[in-house]
Parts: C-alpha cells; sequence; structure tokens
C-alpha cells in the first residue's frame, strides 16, 4: 500500500499550493515517480484529469471566498493564480456554471468539490484474473502518433489514432508482419522522456521495417497480465484502474513505468471490442522508501 501513501502525500502537497505555484514535477517526486506517470496514474484512480482536479479544487475554495469575503474579485482570482478577468471567469465558469459576480450573491447554486483521498475500499470482491510473466526484450514494427504529457489529450489523441488506423490500409499491412505466435495486434504507450511519449499499433516480429513504419523495443521486463472481454478502450481503462487501487497496493510489487502494453487479436477484422489482455510491467516492491 505504500504507493497509495505516496500518492495521498502528493495531493497533500497539492493542497497546500493551492493558493501558490503547484509543480507537476514535484507532486511526482512526492508520489516517487515520473511527472508523466504521475499524471496517467491519477487520472486512472481519480477518474479525472489531474488538470481538472487541481481546478475544481481552486474554483471550490475561491467560490467559498466569494460568498464569505469582500474582497474584490479580480483580487481572488489573482489569490488562485489566474492573471486576467477573463482566465478566472473562464476557469470559475467551467467549474460553477456561473461568473464569479453571479456567485457572490445568495442563493446561488455552486458546486463544491471536495479533497480527494485515498483508501483501500471494501468492494464486492470482485476477482481480478491475472498471471506473472518473465520476458526477454520484444522488437516491435508498427506505426505511432506522438504524445503528450497531458492525460487528458492523449485519451483524445489514442482513439483517434486507432480510427485512422482502422479505416486504412495500414491496419492489414501491420497484421501481416506479424510472426511471434503468443502476441496479437499491440497498443503500446512508450516514455522516455517529456519530448518523446508515443503510442504504437504495432506486432512483435522479427521481420523487416516497412517504409513509413518504425521499430521499437520494449525492454526485457516481468509483467502482470490480465484479461478483459468488452469495448476496448473501456476495458482497458478498467483493467488500470483496478491494477492500480485493488491489485498493485497489496501485490508485494511496485509500478515498473515501462511501456504498456495491450494485446489484441491478429484477425485481419477490424474490431473495436472483444477479448484482450493488458501488460502492466512490475518490479518487487522496495520496502522503505
Amino acid at each position: 500500500m505504500e504507493w497509495l501513501k505516496q500518492l495521498s502525500n502528493a495531493i497533500d502537497y497539492i493542497e497546500s499550493n493551492l493558493t501558490g505555484d503547484i509543480s507537476y514535477d514535484e507532486a511526482a517526486k512526492i508520489a516517487c515517480c515520473s511527472t508523466y506517470y504521475f499524471q496517467r496514474m491519477f487520472s486512472y484512480v481519480a477518474g479525472i484529469p489531474l488538470s481538472d482536479y487541481i481546478r475544481r479544487r481552486k474554483m471550490t475554495q475561491a467560490a467559498f471566498e466569494l460568498q464569505s469575503s469582500e474582497a474584490k474579485v479580480m483580487d481572488i482570482g489573482m489569490k488562485y493564480g489566474y492573471v486576467s478577468p477573463t482566465s478566472f471567469n473562464r476557469a470559475f465558469q467551467s467549474v460553477h456554471g456561473v461568473s464569479p459576480t453571479v456567485a457572490r450573491a445568495q442563493g446561488t447554486l455552486l458546486n463544491a468539490y471536495p479533497p480527494i483521498s485515498f483508501s483501500i475500499v471494501v468492494t464486492g470482491g470482485e476477482n481480478m484474473k491475472y498471471r506473472i510473466e518473465t520476458k526477454k526484450a520484444i522488437r516491435i514494427v508498427g506505426v505511432r502518433t506522438a504524445l503528450q504529457e497531458d492525460m487528458e489529450q492523449n485519451q483524445k489523441i489514442v482513439p483517434v489514432f486507432w480510427d485512422n488506423i482502422l479505416e486504412s490500409t495500414s491496419f492489414s499491412e501491420i497484421c501481416k508482419l506479424a510472426n511471434q505466435a503468443s502476441f496479437g495486434i499491440l497498443g503500446v504507450t512508450a516514455y522516455t522522456n517529456p519530448q518523446d511519449i508515443y503510442y504504437y499499433v504495432a506486432v512483435a516480429t522479427d521481420n523487416p521495417v516497412p517504409n513509413g513504419m518504425v521499430e521499437f523495443e520494449i525492454p526485457a521486463a516481468t509483467w502482470v497480465i490480465f484479461e478483459c472481454n468488452g469495448h476496448f478502450q473501456e476495458s482497458v481503462q478498467t483493467i488500470f484502474k483496478r491494477f492500480l487501487t485493488e491489485w498493485l497496493p497489496f501485490s508485494g510489487y511496485e509500478y515498473a513505468e515501462l511501456p504498456d502494453i495491450e494485446i489484441y487479436p491478429v484477425s485481419g477484422q477490424k474490431s473495436k471490442g472483444g477479448h484482450a489482455e493488458v501488460w502492466i510491467a512490475i518490479k518487487k516492491e522496495v520496502k522503505g522508501k
């Protein structure tokens, strides 16, 4: 459960700096992971992007102050990091649906978002089928699209990328390259540094790289492998959330921060649902970090 404690500490840091500068890098450092992986894990666990959470918390506090103090609207906006009336008004309306000026009137309906806290919650005890395997490095060949550190944008980029691949001849061309029996079509999210974040649609193969495609080597690792069924996008997101909140805290492992792999069947058919696997790299937990 150590990583949940680290994540909670990062939330404490955010809460104590709502009226100051909130550094994603510092929050990630407290959570003992990279900035990219911190945002990625937060969005899965909390159900909203980190940027949305911070905006909601700032505007919740701003609304309290608008109704309990006589400070000028723009002074309150600047207190929470907004340097112009327009930017503060836009942020406030995105959370509350009304302008800061209107919010001062008694009887105005506003939204309050309390701080997030992370804990283990006893649910229905639904099982998670998994297996753990150690694999050598995996060479993949396919096409890729650039991602950002902003997880909110990535959640829009990847589905569009898949749609474009499925509507083009690239999908069948990639399928033909597959010659590793234990793998199917791969969706791989790979982070090297803030300038090199890519999502690949590819296959494991030792075939040459065709024109217009790229190759990438997934490092040797130990993987926890989950099976899922249903609409691919929703199923994969559910697996990641359950991995972080239900499996990882009790497993004795840590998230290894290596590429995440989605495996879909190689059938040549253009499908957005069915059976899939999610591979997440793990390592033995280091006690007392």
